[in-house]
C-alpha cells in the first residue's frame, strides 16, 4: 500500500522513496519509518530556511550531520541518518530526478573525543586547605598533593620517588617516566616548602628501616598507587570534588599551565609525552572552557 502523498513536492519525493524501500527492497516497516524520519528532518530544516531537500548540497548534508552530533544524538543514530540520506539521494540519481549525488563520500562526523576531567584552580586551592598538617600523616598528604599539582607527575612517578631524585635546593626533581625516560621537572616554592618539612619533620619518625622511598605509609613502607588514590579521593569528597584522582590533578596541572599562557611544547616536556599530539588534548579542554565562559558571560552569546 502506497504512502499518503506529501503536501509539497519534496515531501512527495520522500513518499516515493519510502515506497521503493518498502516494495522493491522489502525493508521492514520499522526501518522504512526510521529512514523517513531521518530524511524528513533534513527536508523540514531546509524548508524552514527557504531551501528544497531535492536540491540540497553536500555542504547542507554535512552540516546537518554535524548539528545532529552537537545536539547530543547518539553516534549510532547519526550514522543511521547518514545512511538514510545516502539512500535517498542515490534513489534520486537512479530515477534520473537528479544528475549529481550530494551524498557521495558523505561521512558521519566522528564522536567528540571525551575530554579528560579537570578541576578548577579554585577547587585545587580548596583541596590544599584540607589536610591537617599538625599531624604526621596530614603533613605527608599535604606535601604529596602540593608536589603532584606542582609537577604533573604520574601517580606511579610520585609514589616511586627516591630521595636521590629530589633536587629541592635547586628547585627541581628528576623522574623516570614511561619507557624509563628521564626528565627534569621544576617545582614551585610552596611544594618545595611542604616537601622539605615532610622530609625533615615526619619521614624520620615513620621510616623504621633503611630505604630511599620519599613518601611512606604509617608503617614506614612505600605508599602504593591505590593507597594514595584512596587518600586523595577522600580529601576530594570533603570539598565536594567527585571522582578526584591523581590523574585528574595531572590533567588540571597541564590545563592550568595553558590557561596561563604556557607553550604547548613546554607542557609536553613537563608531562613526559613522547608525541605532541598526546598533549594537544589539553588545548581542547582550554578551548572548551573558554567557549563555556564566553557563552555564560558575553551579553550577545
Amino acid at each position: 500500500m502506497s504512502a499518503a502523498p506529501g503536501s509539497v513536492p519534496w515531501q512527495r519525493e520522500v513518499d516515493l522513496f519510502l515506497d521503493v524501500l518498502r516494495v522493491e527492497r522489502g525493508l521492514s516497516p520499522h526501518t522504512v519509518a526510521a529512514y523517513g524520519r531521518d530524511v524528513r528532518k533534513l527536508g523540514t530544516e531546509l524548508a524552514a530556511a527557504g531551501r528544497d531537500l531535492r536540491t540540497a548540497t553536500r555542504s547542507d548534508l554535512q552540516g546537518h550531520l554535524r548539528e545532529l552530533r552537537r545536539s547530543g544524538l547518539a553516534p549510532r543514530s547519526v550514522r543511521r541518518a547518514a545512511a538514510s540520506l545516502r539512500a535517498f539521494y542515490r534513489h534520486l540519481v537512479e530515477d534520473h530526478r537528479r544528475a549529481d549525488d550530494p551524498s557521495a563520500h558523505l561521512v558521519a562526523p566522528k564522536p567528540l573525543a571525551r575530554l579528560p576531567k579537570v578541576v578548577s584552580q579554585e577547587q585545587v586551592e580548596a583541596l590544599l586547605e584540607v589536610p591537617d598538617a599538625t599531624n604526621d600523616l596530614g603533613l605527608r598528604d599535604q606535601a604529596m598533593i602540593e608536589l603532584l599539582y606542582a609537577t604533573g607527575l604520574r601517580v606511579s612517578e610520585l609514589v616511586g620517588l627516591q630521595r636521590a631524585q629530589l633536587r629541592l635546593d635547586h628547585g627541581f626533581l628528576v623522574t623516570l617516566g614511561k619507557g624509563s625516560k628521564e626528565r627534569v621537572v621544576p617545582i614551585g616554592e610552596r611544594a618545595i616548602g611542604w616537601t622539605t618539612r615532610y622530609l625533615d619533620e615526619v619521614r624520620p619518625r615513620l621510616v623504621d628501616r633503611r630505604h630511599d622511598i620519599v613518601f611512606v605509609n604509617h608503617r614506614g613502607g612505600g605508599l602504593t598507587r591505590q593507597g594514595f588514590w584512596k587518600i586523595l579521593k577522600a580529601y576530594g569528597v570533603s570539598v565536594g570534588i567527585t571522582d578526584l584522582s591523581p590523574h585528574v590533578l595531572r590533567h588540571s596541572f597541564a590545563t592550568h599551565l595553558l590557561e596561563h599562557g604556557a607553550d604547548l611544547r613546554v607542557v609536553q616536556t613537563l608531562l613526559g609525552h613522547s608525541e605532541l599530539s598526546t598533549t594537544q588534548i589539553y588545548t581542547h579542554i582550554h578551548q572548551h572552557r573558554l567557549q563555556s565562559l564566553y557563552e555564560r558571560f558575553h551579553p550577545r552569546s
